[in-house]
């Protein structure tokens, strides 16, 4: 797809990213499950490396090609490979250590807000305009509801302020290879993600050995919740991901930053029994209100086709 192609917002690329926000808000409560078993950077070892060898299977069985036109860029895809798995998850298991859970959701739903101004002036027909500007500052306002004060609240540790600041440098690695991968020249989508999480195992499991040393071998339910980890929110949403950002753009994906926090918390209440906070309702249309305006111009092209 050239970087030239404006964003194509289709039905398809709302379910797409209506899917992704509600399999990346059951991921918490998966993860937690899987931390009963092994260690926290071996369940993300296991995780990426799952992931990374069911989609390299797939993408070798399609014939193990990438580019689909003369234009190479393999540098911009080393990038974008570095930047949308192996980077950020270096930094935020680092920071995960030092900061509260509610900020770490708390700077990734700044992702959209660092995506906005980045695709303005990066990527057509992406401009931000005041009202997409205020509608994802909307959507930001309700996930900040939703958390409630603990979105501010400190952790006590001396470094908790490098922990924020690694936390908001993953958020900056996905908001920029977001940008990055939409401009990258014709691909294919499943070696592109094959790619990405290719990297992400090669930085990942060195680092579970180093920090944790060999892992305990786990239970065949600890392995079944590690596969389905790798499976489900790492590879098949990884490729969603990618499908989405390279059709209807950055901007667009987002929005999935704003339902997962909204998700994780339907999942904790509903699932895990955990209290109902009050302030989900006013969340929910805050998160609701904010997607709405910022993507006026797609919601009313996708239910008034004719008249958009």
């Amino acid at each position: 797809m050239s970087e030239q192609t404006s964003p194509q917002i289709t039905a398809a690329s709302w379910l797409m990213v209506a899917s992704l926000g509600l399999v990346w808000g059951g991921t918490f409560m998966v993860q937690k499950l899987a931390l009963e078993h092994l260690p926290p950077l071996w369940v993300a070892a296991g995780r990426i490396g799952f992931a990374a060898l069911i989609t390299t299977v797939i993408w070798q069985m399609r014939g193990g090609g990438m580019f689909r036109s003369e234009e190479r860029d393999w540098g911009r895809l080393i990038w974008v490979s570095m930047l949308s798995a192996a980077v950020p998850f270096m930094f935020l298991a680092w920071a995960q250590q030092y900061v509260t859970s509610a900020f770490t959701g708390v700077s990734m739903a700044a992702v959209a807000l660092i995506v906005l101004p980045l695709a303005h002036f990066l990527v057509p027909g992406e401009r931000m305009t005041l009202r997409r500007t205020l509608g994802f500052l909307i959507g930001f306002a309700g996930v900040l509801v939703l958390i409630g004060p603990a979105a501010f609240a400190s952790s006590g540790s001396p470094l908790e302020g490098w922990g924020q600041l690694a936390c908001l440098s993953a958020a900056a690695c996905y908001a920029v290879s977001s940008i990055l991968m939409r401009r990258l020249p014709p691909l294919d989508p499943v070696g592109l993600s094959a790619t990405t999480l290719l990297f992400g195992a090669a930085l990942v499991i060195p680092l579970a050995a180093l920090q944790h040393g060999m892992p305990p071998m786990p239970s065949a339910e600890g392995l079944a919740i590690v596969a389905v980890l790798g499976l489900v929110p790492t590879a098949a949403a990884g490729l969603l991901r990618i499908l989405v950002i390279r059709t209807a753009g950055p901007v667009f994906m987002s929005l999935t930053n704003y339902q997962v926090p909204l998700w994780s918390v339907v999942f904790g209440v509903t699932v895990m029994g955990e209290p109902l906070p009050g302030s989900l309702i006013w969340a929910t249309l805050l998160i609701l209100s904010g997607v709405a305006l910022s993507q006026y111009g797609a919601l009313r092209r996708l239910f008034f086709p004719r008249g958009g």
